[in-house]
């Protein structure tokens, strides 16, 4: 079995309806947080952008506003593809024990069942995920000014390695608990990141990576089970 393998298994369970139903919550709320930012910067660019600007020889020079709120529309289009990278994780992890569980169900059935994890703390660790990957692309963004042409692979890079290290803690964690998932993810480390890497290239699609979190967290699922039983 491969990582291509586990990603393989989690697509053909793409149709159940606990996948589809995470999916859709993810593109509402996804959908009603992009909405709610850009109409907040048009109430912003309303508040601060005079009706005219004065130029030199020219005189008054009006629709500065609706020029800028024109700008603001393509920067957020811009802007969405950065954010939603954190955006999804943060969905995902609210939502995650829904998709392990219907993986489990399905491929696992043979392994006990474990109590379901607290919504306070599925929150709390979606946010810190969440938090990570905000700080970790802000930073990023210099590097994507000096790698030039090769941005993108260290967009692969950094989300890869913030995606597979939380995705596949939060996973294991559940069976092993916190040190036992990180003592596993730690001697798995390239395997993970990699995983993580596959996860992370598309994210940067519209649309496309709103599907993206549901199949990371069940492949992670299985690439979990995959490699604890190899111990």
């Amino acid at each position: 079995m491969t990582i291509f393998a586990d990603f393989s298994r989690a697509l053909s369970q793409l149709s159940d309806p606990r996948f589809l139903r995470v999916v859709a919550l993810g593109l509402g709320l996804s959908l009603a947080l992009l909405v709610g930012a850009y109409a907040g910067l048009l109430l912003l660019i309303d508040w601060l952008a005079p009706a005219t600007v004065e130029i030199p020889f020219l005189g008054p020079v009006g629709g500065l506003e609706t020029l800028l709120s024109v700008g603001s529309f393509f920067l957020m289009i811009g802007l969405s593809i950065f954010l939603m990278v954190p955006v999804a994780a943060l969905f995902s992890g609210l939502f995650l024990e829904d998709v392990v569980q219907a993986v489990e169900e399905r491929h696992y059935p043979s392994e006990p069942a474990v109590p379901p994890v607290k919504l306070a703390d599925s929150l709390i660790d979606a946010l810190n995920l969440f938090g990570l990957l905000i700080l970790a692309n802000s930073l990023a963004l210099l590097l994507y000014f000096f790698a030039g042409p090769f941005s993108p692979l260290v967009f692969w890079a950094v989300n890869g390695l913030l995606l597979g290290r939380e995705y596949f803690t939060l996973v294991a964690m559940r069976r092993l608990g916190r040190q036992g998932a990180k003592a596993l993810r730690a001697r798995h480390a390239g395997q993970i990141w990699l995983a993580g890497a596959l996860m992370a290239a598309p994210l940067s699609i519209p649309l496309v990576n709103l599907v993206v979190p549901v199949l990371g967290v069940a492949t992670f699922t299985h690439l979990f089970h995959r490699l604890n039983r190899a111990q």
